[in-house]
Formats: C-alpha cells, sequence, structure tokens
C-alpha cells in the first residue's frame, strides 16, 4: 500500500478475507476516490479504461497501489521502471485468479501527488511493453515478420506501378518518387525479417541458456514427487 495516507490499513484484513475465498490477486478500486476532477481523475479513467481493454484484465483502478498477492504467483515477477501497476497482468498470464474489491480513500493532508497527466502518456508507452511481452515475447518474428512482409509487399506494388506509368503512361522513372519507395520499403522489409530472427535467437538464448520453461507447473498427478515441480509451485501457462 501506499505511505501517502490515503489508504486505510482496516481494509488490508478485507482483503486478505478475499483472498481466503480462493483468489490470488486482490486489488483495490478506490471507488469514492478522494482526488482532483481533471489532473487526477480523469487521467486514471482514460488510463484504466485503455489497460483494460488492450490487456483483457477488467479492472476499474489499476493504480490502486493497496493489493493482496499470494507469495507463490508474484515470486518470480520481475518489475521494471513504472510496472508495477501491472501485477495483475503478470498475474493473470500465469493463471492466477483476479478480482478486486472496493476500499477506502482518503483525501490527501501531507505532500504533493507525482502524478498527473503526463503519466497517461508513459501508462500508454507501458502498455505497448507488456503487450508485446504478452502476444509476442516467445515469438517475436511474428511481429517484425509481419511489418516486414508489409514493407516488401509496398515495395512490390510500387514497383509494379512504376512499371505500368513507364510503359502505359509514358511516364519516365524520374518524373515519379516510386524508385526511391520502392528501394526504401524493400530494405526496410529486409531489415524488418532481420531483426525478427534475431529476436528469436536472443529469446530462445535467454531461454535456455538459463534453463527457464515457457510455462510454469502448479501440481503434477500421479507422478513422483518431485523438488523441482514443487518449486515452481504456480499454475500452468504456455
Amino acid at each position: 500500500m501506499d505511505a501517502d495516507l490515503q489508504n486505510d490499513p482496516s481494509d488490508i484484513k478485507i482483503l486478505l478475507d478475499k483472498l481466503d475465498e480462493g483468489y490470488d490477486v486482490v486489488s483495490g478500486w478506490r471507488k469514492d476516490r478522494q482526488d482532483e476532477l481533471f489532473t487526477r481523475l480523469i487521467p486514471s479513467w482514460t488510463a484504466n479504461k485503455l489497460i483494460s481493454l488492450i490487456s483483457g484484465v477488467r479492472l476499474h483502478d489499476y493504480g490502486c497501489s493497496l493489493k493482496a498477492y499470494r507469495a507463490e504467483v508474484i515470486k518470480d515477477i520481475r518489475l521494471y521502471g513504472e510496472m508495477h501497476r501491472f501485477v495483475p497482468i503478470y498475474a493473470t498470464w500465469m493463471g492466477a485468479r483476479v478480482t478486486e474489491m472496493p476500499v477506502n480513500h482518503q483525501a490527501r493532508r501531507f505532500g504533493k501527488s507525482k502524478y498527473g497527466i503526463s503519466r497517461t502518456f508513459k501508462v500508454v508507452l507501458d502498455l505497448i511493453t507488456v503487450k508485446f511481452l504478452s502476444t509476442y515475447a516467445t515469438k517475436p518474428i511474428y511481429v517484425f515478420g509481419a511489418a516486414g512482409l508489409w514493407s516488401l509487399a509496398t515495395s512490390l506494388a510500387a514497383f509494379v506501378w512504376m512499371i505500368i506509368l513507364k510503359y502505359c503512361y509514358q511516364t519516365t522513372f524520374v518524373q515519379t518518387p516510386l524508385p526511391v519507395l520502392v528501394a526504401m520499403f524493400f530494405m526496410l522489409g529486409v531489415q524488418f525479417i532481420l531483426m525478427g530472427l534475431l529476436a528469436e535467437i536472443l529469446m530462445r538464448t535467454y531461454h535456455e541458456s538459463q534453463g527457464k520453461r515457457t510455462y510454469v507447473v502448479k501440481a503434477t498427478l500421479n507422478l513422483p514427487k518431485s523438488p523441482l515441480l514443487e518449486t515452481r509451485n504456480q499454475t500452468i501457462t504456455s
């Protein structure tokens, strides 16, 4: 929870009781939020709607730091920058059950908030990172390769149109920017594909050199107990 005295410590028991119902992450929801409308509430509403839409994890209040987690769900999560607001999303990737509970929220009495409209733009950039990691982290060639194929297709279309202009409309190559576009999109397409292959090598090296799996095992049935499996007490994902 935050240390600005806007959260109510008595809500901790409510969150823990919700965990006992079988949830792995309980996120606080400042339903009756005591903050400025234009500088805090509207940017927050916008960011929460955007995050829920893109991530598929529907929460009203990603910015509320009052949350309860099961240790086994988040012990292997590595957070960078300001990714702490996306912990429920990371947990969902691991198969965790996520919910939210309304919590109390007090008006600020001390200090000055560091959050504002500018944070909305940072959230968008962080969200792009989260979306990429959730969809393409183990198959980056899909995003880079798709961009490369589109660039090559654009180059081919420009080349065909350049030939048509040359022989059907007597328009020389130097009269249009098409030759430059053909060369530019062709080189760009090749670079995108090569970047995708390089990203594939890096991801495979990352997983294989450290023995990291693309999934984790929570439990096994009818198999001898393994110390490795016991330490990976998490939900199966792939």
